[in-house]
């Protein structure tokens, strides 16, 4: 019996699964900002193609990264407050460092290391952490939840027939819906 087992084993062991799910997370948040002249460059940004099993999986997943990333950028802000601009062990640096300025600023921004921390250790990769805080975070700043959506091809995986879908990150070019228009009706009889 599997009371209260939770998510789908996908035909994989544990540790084969929490790499795979690592792997896509960090795949869908790289696609936002593709590199130059690398391989493999997506189509369309905030996207990957994975099939549906997967990418419903995957969703809770990339939710939560990105729940703290928001909540990082947050804490960051208000730190930057008591930063310095100075550049690292001149002078000045070290006065600031040495003042109520620095306590404080090492105060505020310790919850943003924290998640940051968090972050990395399910994503394990600095450029897609770096995007997450950044780019991801400010994206989703004033929604509430549901930064993801699934959508089901109609078409199948050519060697085991597999479900494809996309799961893409939501707001930028969202699909416009058309305006349904009720037919008029001419009494003309």
């Amino acid at each position: 019996m599997r009371h209260k087992v939770r998510g789908r084993t996908l035909g994989r062991n544990a540790s084969h699964r929490k790499a795979m799910f690592r792997n896509m997370s960090v795949s869908l948040i790289n696609s936002i900002e593709p590199i130059e002249g690398a391989p493999n460059v997506p189509k369309v940004p905030g996207r990957i193609v994975t099939t549906l099993e997967k990418a419903k999986e995957l969703r809770p997943i990339i939710e939560k990264l990105i729940t703290l990333g928001k909540r990082g950028a947050v804490h960051e802000k208000a730190a930057a407050e008591f930063a310095t601009t100075a550049a690292k062990n001149t002078a000045e640096w070290k006065a600031w460092r040495e003042s109520d300025q620095w306590q404080k600023w090492a105060k505020a921004i310790a919850p943003a290391v924290a998640y940051r921390r968090r972050a990395f250790a399910a994503l394990r990769d600095k450029r897609a952490l770096e995007l997450l805080f950044s780019t991801v975070a400010e994206r989703f700043a004033d929604r509430a939840g549901g930064y993801t959506r699934i959508i089901r091809l109609a078409e199948f995986r050519l060697g085991d027939a597999g479900r494809k879908a996309i799961i893409e990150f939501v707001g930028e070019r969202d699909r416009a819906r058309k305006v349904r228009r009720a037919p008029v009706v001419r009494e003309d009889a």
